[in-house]
């Protein structure tokens, strides 16, 4: 069988957690800098595609690319942590604490926050010719959407500020079916596919994704769009983060544990009991 069934990818996901929890510091930034770095240029690939084409779609049906190298090459995104730290927690693994587990957030976070501002970075002087130039096509679009999403949310207040919440609950619904999709099949091909599925759905209804908010609005900035950090922060990245951490934990995590983790042992335990007792009464 290619694919693994839901209680098998279940003990993975349990599993990647715990390993994730007692990884080095070094290698949680190392590898959240790496993914920060992969996914950023796929967004630029993504947003240069809908810049060319005028189609929004067409940049969800490319951005899933970013996602899946970095997730075939075991990198980090703080947006998985949310969900599969911690499970290792609710297992009662061993050594597994809460502080453990915001640790693993914290220093994954970290990474891709750094691995994003240089990408960032080196963008904004591409698309400028080393600043000498008012940005170009694709940099004014890069211009228009950090603006939307950042002075669009203020300018409604609380109402904005919720918005973003909600869309960063329902984006990491959707992305954290995108990492757990990297477990629930054994060829390549298949990981892929139930990777790219997912996170073309987030991104097709523009929801809001922490790590792409952390190079999207910083370029956005450095490219001339009139809007400052703290209202990157307050109207967007904030509201995302704590978005982010509710759907991918709440909404995708918690529920397969629950039923895959918890209620399928106990059930076949249960059916086990009968079919003996079945057969000791013949």
């Amino acid at each position: 069988m290619s694919a693994l069934k839901p209680v098998e990818f279940v003990q993975t996901m349990i599993d990647v957690g715990e390993a994730k929890i007692k990884t080095s510091t070094r290698d949680l930034i190392l590898r959240g800098a790496m993914a920060g770095i992969i996914l950023s240029l796929a967004v630029v690939v993504a947003i240069t595609a809908i810049t060319q084409t005028g189609i929004g779609v067409v940049g969800a049906l490319v951005f899933p690319v970013g996602f899946c190298i970095l997730s075939l090459m075991g990198y980090d995104l703080v947006t998985g942590v949310f969900g599969l730290a911690p499970l290792a927690k609710l297992d009662n693994r061993s050594g597994v604490t809460w502080g453990r587990v915001v640790r693993c957030w914290a220093l994954v976070g970290f990474g891709n926050l750094l691995g994003s501002l240089i990408v960032a970075g080196l963008i904004a002087l591409s698309l400028t010719m080393n600043f000498s130039m008012e940005p170009n096509a694709v940099g004014q679009t890069f211009i228009k959407v950090s603006t939307a999403r950042t002075v669009g949310f203020e300018q409604l207040g609380a109402d904005g500020w919720i918005t973003c919440f909600v869309r960063g609950i329902l984006c990491n619904l959707m992305v954290c079916l995108g990492v757990i999709g990297n477990m629930t099949a054994r060829s390549v091909a298949g990981k892929i596919a139930a990777m790219w599925l997912p996170i073309f759905i987030f991104f097709a209804l523009v929801f809001e994704h922490a790590v792409v908010n952390m190079f999207l609005f910083p370029l956005g900035m450095m490219l001339g769009a009139d809007f400052g950090v703290a209202t990157w922060l307050n109207f967007n990245l904030v509201p995302t983060i704590l978005g982010n951490i509710v759907g991918g934990l709440l909404f995708t995590a918690i529920p397969l544990y629950l039923t895959h983790a918890k209620t399928a042992p106990a059930l076949g335990s249960q059916s086990q009991g009968t079919t003996q007792a079945v057969f000791h009464s013949k």
